[in-house]
């Protein structure tokens, strides 16, 4: 019996089978790459993804984490029906079930296609080609309109129908340009930088591109970064027109504005005619109907205006009078003080000058008396009156010494009362 029991196998539990699973299909497939259609894609409010894998005979449940979720730059393609490549490891969930843990993924087919979209998008968004802040508001009535689009098919004509309707006094002019394959966006392009130039002297007001509806493949040309980057620097406000109101492109965000559909965008693009000359019908009678009750109201004022002004004048007239009153007896009363101040000051200077003119001429008297005297004291004459004298040539030099004198030389002398003439022997 004992030997039995030692022969028997060991007895799992189910969590030890769990592990031993996951080990081993960890081990055996630590990261590879997966390929499959999502079914069931859905996303908790957790951040983490849920969906299924499948191809056209098996299936494998797939889970990616938010952290990987929200760094995939393809998480927007993310639906029913889209094809994955996808890198991650097989594991075992928590209920035992076999299941695929995503680290990255991209889409396929029209999924690459998606992706490139939406990377593309990320990039110029971050540049600030789609800021609303820099796009321009449309002319409210654009004279010139340039469209780029193809010649064929019905989108020219449209455009043109209703922008005639609308507005029949517009210039259009057609840049023909291939708007489908890989010759489109350098062909679009091409067209915008002919309207931005205008070699011919034409200026577009308003640029109008784009095309009729079609897959996302067909559209896929105005995705282009070269032409997307034209759109965002066009010097003339532009209106993206391509396929219909469901689809969206890059240009559609680099443009100024989006239109649903061609159609659309002529309608957005001038207004109607029959809807502006009634509105100026309705400025002109709401101007007149407030002119004329201005003047009504202003032609009242004038009549009780005219009513009022014998009496205002009368009362003005009166009261002009007593404020001339009022200022002669105060002028009178000012220029009769202002005259006594005045014969006071008159008085008051005249005996100042009295003061001053004797002051002044008994100075003047005393200052002549004292040169006086003092011309006395230097006087040559008056050393005559003491008994000298003054003797002299015959030209009025004076003599001082004897020997300057020659014989028979005329000399005069000055006495204090009289002059002698002598002659020197």
């Amino acid at each position: 019996m004992a030997g039995d029991e030692r022969a028997m196998p060991r007895v799992w539990t189910v969590s030890e089978l769990t592990a031993a699973v996951r080990r081993t299909l960890e081990g055996q497939f630590p990261v590879i790459d997966l390929e499959g259609e999502i079914t069931g894609f859905k996303r908790y409010p957790s951040g983490h993804a849920y969906f299924t894998l499948k191809d056209s005979v098996s299936q494998i449940s797939a889970v990616m984490f938010k952290g990987a979720f929200d760094a995939c730059a393809a998480q927007n393609g993310f639906k029913d029906g889209a094809k994955l490549k996808v890198r991650g490891r097989v594991t075992i969930g928590t209920r035992s079930q076999y299941q695929f843990v995503v680290l990255r993924a991209r889409l396929l087919g029209e999924g690459e296609l998606m992706q490139r979209y939406l990377e593309l998008k990320a990039k110029l968004a971050a540049e600030g080609l789609f800021d609303p802040a820099r796009k321009r508001p449309l002319p409210f009535l654009p004279r010139r309109i340039g469209l780029v689009t193809s010649p064929a098919g019905a989108v020219v004509h449209d455009l043109c129908r209703v922008l005639m309707r609308r507005f029949p006094a517009l210039e259009i002019r057609l840049y023909p340009a291939v708007v489908q394959g890989a010759s489109a966006p350098l062909s679009v392009l091409a067209g915008l930088d002919w309207f931005n130039r205008a070699p011919d002297g034409w200026r577009a007001d308003l640029i109008i591109f784009g095309r009729g509806g079609g897959s996302f493949e067909d559209l896929y040309g105005f995705n282009d970064e070269r032409l997307v980057r034209a759109v965002a620097a066009s010097r003339v406000p532009t209106i993206s027109a391509v396929g219909h109101e469901t689809d969206f492109t890059l240009c559609d965000f680099a443009a100024d504005l989006r239109a649903g559909t061609p159609s659309m965008a002529a309608e957005l693009a001038v207004p109607e005619r029959e809807k502006l000359v009634r509105r100026i019908d309705d400025a002109q009678a709401a101007l007149v109907a407030t002119l004329r009750g201005k003047y009504e109201w202003y032609a009242q004022k004038v009549d009780g205006l005219a009513g009022d002004l014998p009496r205002s004048l009368a009362a003005r007239t009166v009261e002009a009078a007593h404020r001339l009153e009022r200022a002669g007896a105060k002028l009178a009363h000012g220029a009769t003080a202002r005259l006594v101040e005045t014969a006071h000051r008159l008085e008051r200077a005249d005996a100042a000058l009295a003061h001053l003119l004797a002051a002044g001429l008994a100075e003047a008297g005393h200052r002549v008396a004292t040169a006086e005297t003092r011309l006395k004291l230097l006087s040559p004459y008056a050393v005559l009156e003491r008994g000298y004298s003054l003797t002299t040539d015959e030209k009025g030099a004076v003599l001082r010494e004897a020997a300057a004198v020659a014989p028979g030389a005329v000399v005069r002398t000055r006495l204090c009362h009289g002059t002698l003439t002598s002659v020197v022997t």
